[in-house]
């Protein structure tokens, strides 16, 4: 039996949480700092997570035994090596190995040292700017260009127009993203499908987990804003045996063999982003831990024991793992608040009904204020809904979209439809 402290505070934690307390081996659950979902559920912590220091603290008081790191930021700024000899283990990799998120540019020459397919690209920083507008005035069209480091999932423009390409590359080697953006990955464009596959790894062997397509864009269409996701499908239909076996082949097998090549500390989850070119599978992204809505969607299939998964993974032995999952397509659906990914209010008043049957709610940004529930952030919460059509799970979730209430709701309407056409 252990006692877990889960790191964050969005609709991935309390995924993440509500499959936790599905397990005999948890004994007692802290969320730092949670949200109104996660209090339903587990205890909530005020701990600012990046204070390495204050988890440290509470995880010696309270008798914690792991702690499970949610985003991104508190693995670039290296939790893992802080706690590395405390008696409490932390699932999540390296400050080191957190590198494939945290630097694009490292993340790039990763993938070129393992022969790990991905697009082509150079690297840019203020110093030799004059170089790279001249690379971006003989380059085709589009051009992609990335911030080098994390910058809240708005660090990447697709663009049809030389100038603006030009004018917005300026404005990030100028401070944009701040030193996010002092490197600038310019990226061959790749015309193709994008899906995600998540690997569980003990850094040596691994377990592959169900894969998921997200949809970034706020507009219906993938039109508009990039955002930190606003829906989901796991599995994906255009996923068939002949991509998974290059996936694994060509990328998964890979990566892991990398991780060890590098002399990385990895005990934690692999989110690789990729795209299908005519079937052939490229890689666009790493991220260093479970991604965030595809989390609402892949957690909530795997119906064997995720806490005995931890501790495999924990013990070098993951590939142990027996996974198993719903055989039902799964999809999830986020709610945001008016005006984001820009400017937005919180402390809007929710009114979230019981939903019934294969639909539940994940909450994001939601606090708990006396007896009622209050916006508090941009995507607020999800709903997952589960059929045995990925047309039927479509429906539950736009219909569990619809009935959540609070001022200035907007969600897209669309999540899923252009995989209809995967599954006639």
């Amino acid at each position: 039996m252990y006692t877990i402290l889960l790191l964050g505070s969005g609709g991935r934690e309390h995924a993440i949480a509500s499959s936790i307390l599905n397990s005999d081996k948890c004994e007692k659950l802290y969320v730092a700092p949670g949200n109104a979902g996660t209090h339903e559920l587990a205890f909530n912590i005020k701990l600012d997570i990046l204070d390495f220091k204050q988890v440290a603290l509470f995880c010696e008081q309270y008798h914690v035994d792991w702690i499970v790191v949610g985003p991104e930021q508190p693995l670039v700024d290296g939790i893992y090596d802080y706690f590395q000899d405390s008696k409490v283990k932390v699932i999540g990799p390296s400050k080191a190995a957190a590198q494939l998120e945290g630097s694009k540019a490292y993340a790039k020459q990763f993938m070129q040292s393992m022969q790990i397919p991905t697009a082509k690209y150079k690297q840019f920083t203020a110093d030799n700017l004059i170089e790279g507008i001249q690379y971006l005035s003989a380059h085709p069209l589009p051009i992609v260009l990335k911030a080098d480091g994390l910058a809240a999932g708005k660090g990447v423009l697709i663009l049809t127009d030389r100038e603006e390409a030009i004018t917005a590359f300026k404005e990030m080697l100028g401070g944009q993203f701040g030193e996010a953006s002092s490197t600038v990955v310019v990226e061959q464009f790749l015309d193709g499908i994008e899906f995600s596959v998540f690997v569980a790894t003990d850094g040596s062997t691994h377990c592959v987990l169900p894969e998921a397509k997200d949809y970034k864009r706020i507009g219906e269409g993938d039109t508009g804003l990039n955002t930190g996701g606003m829906g989901a499908v796991s599995p994906v239909p255009f996923y068939d045996k002949v991509l998974e076996q290059r996936v694994t082949e060509q990328v998964i097998l890979p990566t892991i063999a990398g991780l060890k090549q590098h002399n990385l500390d990895y005990t934690g989850f692999v989110f690789i982003g990729l795209i299908s070119v005519n079937g052939e599978p490229y890689v666009i992204e790493y991220n260093c831990r479970m991604g965030d809505p595809e989390t609402e969607v892949v957690f909530p299939r795997i119906t064997s024991d995720v806490v005995e998964l931890f501790e495999l993974m924990l013990e070098g032995r993951t590939s142990d793992y027996k996974l198993t999952t719903l055989d039902q397509t799964a999809v999830t659906i986020f709610s945001v608040s008016g005006g984001y990914p820009e400017k937005y209010e919180k402390g809007k008043q929710m009114v979230i009904p019981n939903l019934e049957g294969n639909t539940k709610y994940f909450h994001a940004g939601t606090k708990a204020v006396d007896s009622t529930v209050v916006t508090n952030g941009g995507r607020v919460i999800c709903c997952t809904a589960f059929a045995d059509t990925l047309s039927e799970a479509i429906a539950q979730a736009k219909a569990g979209a619809e009935q959540v209430q609070f001022e200035g709701k907007y969600y897209r309407k669309d999540i899923g439809q252009d995989l209809l056409t995967y599954t006639a």
